[in-house]
């Protein structure tokens, strides 16, 4: 009887928990519904890029402040590729993510996002761009090491072209 108990007061406080994060993704989510929709992946624009992790969108300077709206803030494997029309991660399970590249601000290393904290100081490459009069920070893991460098420089080059 008292095993019973105690395996029902456990998943009473899972459950109360797991009501708990749900409860305040929503209220995050509500917070942020007057962000606009993001712009459509340009048609037939199929290319792949550097395999990695999708990690998080966040409000620019803030990286626990997870953007939970249009599923910016769903981790994902993905491939990220660099166009002259912008950037486009091609996310498994969750929709694309397009940002133009007329809205790119700057590129850098960082060691964590929302969500991933890295080991080694350039872990993770964090895009800042604008959408909407908001300031936002996109990061991505590349899968391998060797990637990290030549992708933040062509996302440099990309946002150099646009500003001149």
């Amino acid at each position: 009887m008292k095993t019973a108990l105690a395996i029902a007061g456990t998943l009473a406080v899972i459950a109360a928990g797991y009501y708990a994060m749900f409860r305040g993704w929503r209220n995050r989510q509500a917070r942020q519904a007057e962000l606009a929709p993001l712009p459509a992946v340009p048609d037939g624009d199929k290319t792949r890029g550097v395999e990695g992790v999708y990690v998080a969108t966040t409000s620019a300077g803030d990286w626990m402040d997870r953007i939970a709206v249009h599923e910016l803030g769903v981790r994902a494997t993905a491939d990220l590729a660099v166009s002259e029309a912008g950037l486009i991660f091609h996310r498994q399970g969750a929709a694309d993510v397009f940002i133009p590249a007329g809205h790119l601000t700057a590129v850098r290393t960082d060691r964590g996002i929302a969500g991933k904290v890295t080991a080694e100081k350039s872990g993770l490459v964090v895009v800042t761009w604008s959408h909407d009069g908001r300031e936002l920070d996109t990061g991505f893991r590349p899968r391998r090491k060797a990637d990290t460098e030549p992708l933040t420089a062509s996302i440099a080059t990309l946002i150099g072209a646009e500003q001149s």
